[in-house]
């Protein structure tokens, strides 16, 4: 039988086109990955890729938000939750704090009049109570309502800060004795968060200066880098809010997470990187919050409406 070789591409049978086809399609691969191989190395060459975060810099630390950007939802609510389970405080203030919190996943932004609330409970909450009681209580509530709302993303990055010799803060509105159970929980550094007045270890109700929110941030951790020796244009900031912008722009590699509207616009606006690591993000934001429930949310909900009307 006469070889195939002389026929035309038409008049040869399907089985010798496939097998040239897949020859021709193997060598061009070939030439083509070899092809790649040497660009992607001669730019490598001529523009070396910067590693992040640099490992063994000591003047470069991070600095990360906590709600909602380390935790789904706001710490402050997590710990009325337990604070309620142990009797602190009576159901009405459950219903307040179940709305805040629902405010807070339905929005999905810190508004300040809501913090401003959730903070005045809790200090009202803790009057007369010794700091050593809620520290030891509050390391039980990180186990019932904080330890499995860890984004592992967020909790990524931190670590990956770690692993290069980096010292990593937590930076936060919520009280400073909470947030630092969560850094050591997570073995993070340390945490900078809202202080509240104790006499002989006692709390008395009020705040030393005030919240640890928006441009307060921003001065702890200039602050706190004048002190630890850090170049600022060298570390990294985390938050989902636009309220810490002031932060994010204190830093030379600010990072959105899970950023709220006004923050993802002005992020995209100045190029910063953004990090999204909520899943159904639609059924996030009108989700309620299951130790809740039904009725605690019923009673939030009338509860901030009479307190809406109170102040009209």
């Amino acid at each position: 039988m006469a070889a195939l070789g002389w026929l035309s591409p038409r008049r040869r049978p399907a089985t010798a086109r496939s097998v040239l086809a897949g020859e021709a399609a193997a060598e061009a691969a070939r030439k083509t990955s070899r092809q790649l191989e040497l660009l992607d190395r001669a730019l490598a060459e001529a523009e070396p890729r910067i590693e992040f975060p640099v490992r063994g810099d000591v003047r470069a630390a991070a600095f990360f938000d906590l709600d909602n950007t380390v935790m789904q939802g706001a710490a402050l609510f997590h710990f009325g939750r337990g604070l309620y389970k142990r009797k602190f405080f009576q159901r009405r203030e459950l219903a307040r704090f179940a709305w805040q919190q629902t405010w807070f996943r339905l929005a999905g932004v810190e508004d300040p009049e809501h913090m401003q609330d959730a903070r005045e409970s809790a200090l009202s909450i803790v009057k007369g109570h010794r700091v050593s009681e809620l520290m030891t209580i509050g390391e039980e509530i990180y186990d019932e309502y904080m330890a499995g709302r860890i984004w592992p993303g967020t909790r990524a990055l931190a670590q990956a800060h770690l692993d290069a010799g980096q010292k990593v803060w937590l930076v936060t509105a919520a009280p400073v004795e909470t947030a630092t159970i969560i850094a050591r929980r997570l073995g993070l550094t340390g945490a900078l968060g809202t202080v509240a007045e104790s006499v002989d270890g006692v709390y008395t109700g009020r705040l030393v200066g005030e919240p640890l929110h928006g441009p307060a941030k921003a001065e702890a951790v200039r602050a706190l880098a004048a002190a630890e020796g850090l170049d600022l244009d060298r570390c990294a900031a985390y938050s989902d809010s636009h309220n810490d912008i002031p932060m994010l722009s204190l830093v030379g590699h600010p990072y959105a997470i899970n950023p709220d509207t006004k923050l993802r616009r002005y992020a995209k606006e100045r190029e910063w990187r953004l990090r999204d690591y909520r899943t159904g993000r639609k059924a996030a934001k009108v989700g309620i919050p299951a130790a809740a429930g039904v009725g605690a949310l019923a009673g939030g909900t009338a509860a901030a409406v009479a307190l809406h009307r109170r102040r009209r």
